[in-house]
């Protein structure tokens, strides 16, 4: 196996300037999403919180906007189970490029019954997978648009021991929640690698980028009153699973370093330092069922066809 290449020291606390740059962050008003935003908005970036609430996106940005003196944030309206709807979302971004998109948002249930979109799609493969996949095809002109543009992707350490039944995309046959989510997460991680394949290909310039952010915790999060608030007694209640685990603010690191660090390129992937789960962040090997690059295949062709969109590069660095 090739040796990973050493990455410069990178500061999680002294991010590097990115004023007059752009970037958008789905699901940014709760959870890793909203401290995603928030350490990018101290760069001096426009940031937009791509969120279907329009109240919580507020309240997320009020919360920025409070502990960081004269951020650029702002709401997108963007629902990603609902597939019909990106197109017009995308264009209500008023934006000429994008120079870095973090695919956050994601639907986690935990018992059943199987819920479906509008579309008919299994909810948790709809909303992490499909709709990304289909927001890619609606960004790719500003992404395209802005030389170096960077597409990352928040994977899940659930979805290392998982593998794709191509034949039951959407949990179809023996739905089991905590499955489901995590092959979702899985169908995203490939989603990304092959994108990234098909960009180096199509000589573009645009990067894809994996994260994962280990194991993060509500109660080891600092509070960002009303978006999250964490009492005392939680924080000193599983203060020593600060050991082992971390809070949502560090779990954030990857992402904002992969949207950042110059010496980031496209197909790898970033996660915390110790074992994957905590700790500054760090190139990891992809993992062995990540390369299979058979299976990303089949699983780009039905992403085409469940979401409608044929998401195809040409040499001029263009996406249709």
């Amino acid at each position: 196996m090739p040796s990973v290449p050493k990455a410069p020291q990178w500061d999680v606390h002294r991010l590097p300037h990115a004023d007059g740059k752009s970037f958008l962050v789905t699901g940014g008003n709760a959870g890793i999403g909203y401290f995603v935003a928030e350490q990018l908005a101290g760069t001096g970036a426009t940031v937009v919180l791509g969120s279907r609430d329009t109240a919580k996106a507020e309240a997320a940005i009020a919360s920025i906007s409070s502990r960081v003196p004269g951020a650029k944030a702002k709401h997108l309206p963007l629902d990603l189970a609902d597939l019909a709807s990106l197109g017009a979302s995308v264009a209500a971004l008023e934006l000429d490029r994008l120079d870095a998109v973090v695919y956050n948002a994601g639907v986690a249930l935990d018992h059943p019954p199987r819920r479906e979109t509008k579309d008919g799609h299994e909810l948790m493969f709809a909303t992490n997978h499909l709709g990304h996949f289909a927001l890619t095809h609606w960004l790719a002109p500003l992404l395209t648009a802005t030389p170096g543009s960077r597409i990352v992707t928040t994977g899940s350490f659930a979805a290392k021991s998982e593998r794709l039944d191509l034949d039951d995309l959407q949990s179809t046959h023996d739905y089991q929640p905590k499955r489901a989510y995590a092959r979702s997460k899985l169908a995203q991680m490939l989603f990304a690698l092959e994108l990234d394949r098909r960009l180096r290909a199509a000589g573009s310039t645009t990067l894809s980028v994996v994260v994962h952010p280990g194991g993060a915790l509500d109660s080891l999060t600092p509070s960002r009153p009303p978006v999250h608030v964490r009492t005392t007694g939680e924080r000193l209640r599983y203060l020593p699973l600060g050991l082992l685990v971390q809070g949502k603010d560090a779990a954030a690191w990857p992402a904002v370093r992969a949207v950042l660090d110059p010496s980031v390129r496209g197909g790898q992937m970033w996660s915390p330092r110790a074992f994957g789960l905590r700790g500054t962040p760090r190139i990891e090997p992809i993992w062995n069922h990540l390369a299979d690059t058979t299976t990303a295949a089949h699983l780009w062709a039905a992403s085409c066809n469940l979401s409608g969109n044929d998401l195809t590069f040409t040499p001029h660095d263009q996406v249709r």
